[in-house]
């Protein structure tokens, strides 16, 4: 067992947000540890899958169910607890809670009525598939698809306009569904699915929108994917078009040249030096 380096008595009282391993147990942190050995209530999503996890460091706190399904019907109960200066933890079945898992309503409750909230950093299937995709490090996490066919479409499309990398969170049964929305908004990039991240059957499949096919098989095990930045072609133009002088000359009131420059070339092929010393052109003609 890993004896607390603090006590109980000289821990802020609060609600502690504590992420929990993504798939290998050995990633949860020893302040982790710590912080729920010391904790007079866990929130779980659920736990079954809790347990295994405390069990396996002989933590014995006391157990609360807190899901997607019961978080508003508990809250005003977890609100009072911790007005008894009470230390509360809030874990998920894996990752941080309140990235896409139970946790927002409490955390906003907490703030709203002047609670301490203490978030620690922890594993993150996100970052871990994102530092191992080989893509830029601009990126932008959206969670996982709605259920709608028309929500879908209609956010793909948005995004698609994007130039970041884009994070998503797939169930193995949609991903097939998935598929061909991807190939249809994103021909231009590449793909990344992680699957059973850090777990002893982990997968990295790498491909181009392209060339993606369906899985002839449902995969196990929940899916994390990647999509890179725009792939501009080499042989495209990198000379200014008429297009792109217009919307310079429409952000030259607005923006600096370095915001511009930045803006443009996120969206272009043409060289940073081409578009600020136009944007350097246009001002000296004022």
């Amino acid at each position: 067992m890993v004896n607390p380096i603090l006590h109980k008595n000289e821990l802020k009282k609060g609600l502690y947000l504590i992420p929990t391993p993504i798939g290998n147990l050995g990633d949860i942190t020893i302040r982790a540890i710590e912080l729920l050995t010391n904790s007079d209530f866990i929130l779980c999503e659920d736990t079954r899958v809790s347990k295994k996890l405390l069990d396996k460091f002989k933590i014995k706190a006391r157990l609360i169910s807190n899901h997607k399904f019961n978080e508003i019907k508990n809250l005003s109960k977890i609100i009072n607890i911790l007005k008894n200066n009470k230390i509360v933890s809030i874990i998920s079945d894996a990752g941080t809670p309140g990235i896409s898992d139970p946790g927002a309503i409490l955390i906003n409750e907490c703030i709203k009525q002047g609670i301490n909230v203490i978030p620690l950093p922890g594993p993150s299937a996100v970052t871990t598939a994102v530092s191992v995709s080989g893509f830029g490090e601009k990126y932008l996490f959206y969670g996982f698809f709605p259920e709608k066919e028309k929500l879908i479409k209609d956010e793909l499309k948005n995004l698609s306009g994007l130039n970041f990398c884009l994070v998503f969170f797939v169930s193995p049964k949609k991903i097939n569904k998935i598929i061909p929305y991807l190939n249809t908004y994103f021909l231009d990039r590449k793909i990344l699915i992680c699957r059973e991240i850090s777990k002893y059957y982990e997968e990295y499949i790498r491909s181009s929108l392209g060339n993606l096919k369906k899985f002839k098989t449902e995969p196990k095990g929940e899916l994390t994917i990647v999509l890179s930045e725009k792939l501009f072609d080499k042989k495209a133009s990198q000379i200014l078009n008429e297009s792109d002088k217009i919307n310079i000359k429409t952000m030259l009131n607005k923006l600096s040249t370095k915001e511009i420059t930045n803006i443009m070339s996120q969206n272009s092929n043409v060289p940073k030096k081409e578009i600020y010393e136009y944007c350097l052109k246009l001002k000296n003609e004022k």
